[in-house]
């Protein structure tokens, strides 16, 4: 590895990892912190080039979060953990998940897609829009490169078939927003395509975890404890 992510652990118990999405650190999870740290170990990370994490040499994709995850995992000597992301976090959840599954007892998907096309037209066209203009100006400014790169994991990002989730067999809890920027019906085959999953809706938006943290925080602790 070439970098060490930052991290916080708050509280005892079972490992439960928090990732957060584009752009963000993992202070997006400030009202999961407090919940869940009565009752687990809450380990909040900092994605690759996100927050108080370096960027590094190895490429910005989510595959290579997914092995940044590891390695963290590894470090800390946490042989298995619940794992939640969202949106982009909820990507690299799924993909750490498919390649080791051997490290996850639970598994939570919030806003998370297979494939660019699972986002709504409205979100991504104006991200489209937005990475092509910041790749423009890249050309000539590098200051400009890190926003380039965070847009290009929207755009580009991920590619996951549906009949991968198949060999997933984790139990796993898919949540979403009643008005997400997901397409419900994405959200669904997600759902669907995973042998032992569940899915919610709740009442909001894309962001259900910090703009509904009760709610989101009931579905998630509800999920955790039952067998």
């Amino acid at each position: 590895m070439d970098i060490v992510l930052h991290y916080s652990i708050t509280g005892d118990g079972m490992p439960l990892v928090l990732l957060h999405g584009n752009g963000e650190n993992s202070a997006y999870f400030s009202h999961q912190i407090a919940y869940f740290s009565p009752s687990y170990r809450v380990i909040a990370v900092d994605t690759r080039g996100h927050g108080d994490s370096p960027r590094g040499k190895a490429p910005f994709t989510l595959a290579q979060f997914a092995e940044d995850l590891k390695a963290l995992l590894d470090m800390l000597s946490v042989e298995k953990c619940l794992l939640l992301g969202f949106s982009d976090g909820a990507n690299i959840a799924l993909l750490f998940a498919l390649k080791y599954p051997q490290y996850i007892e639970k598994l939570v998907l919030n806003g998370g897609n297979l494939s660019p096309s699972g986002v709504k037209a409205s979100s991504q066209f104006p991200i489209c829009i937005g990475y092509g203009i910041v790749s423009f100006i890249a050309l000539f400014d590098k200051k400009a490169i890190p926003n380039k790169e965070l847009l290009a994991l929207m755009v580009t990002q991920p590619h996951i078939k549906p009949d991968e989730l198949a060999s997933l067999t984790v139990p796993t809890l898919v949540i979403v927003g009643e008005n997400d920027m997901i397409m419900d019906s994405h959200s669904r085959l997600i759902a669907a395509s995973l042998p032992h999953a569940v899915y919610r809706s709740i009442p909001g938006n894309h962001f259900i975890a910090a703009e509904q943290s009760e709610a989101f925080n009931l579905e998630v602790a509800n999920f955790l404890q039952n067998d």
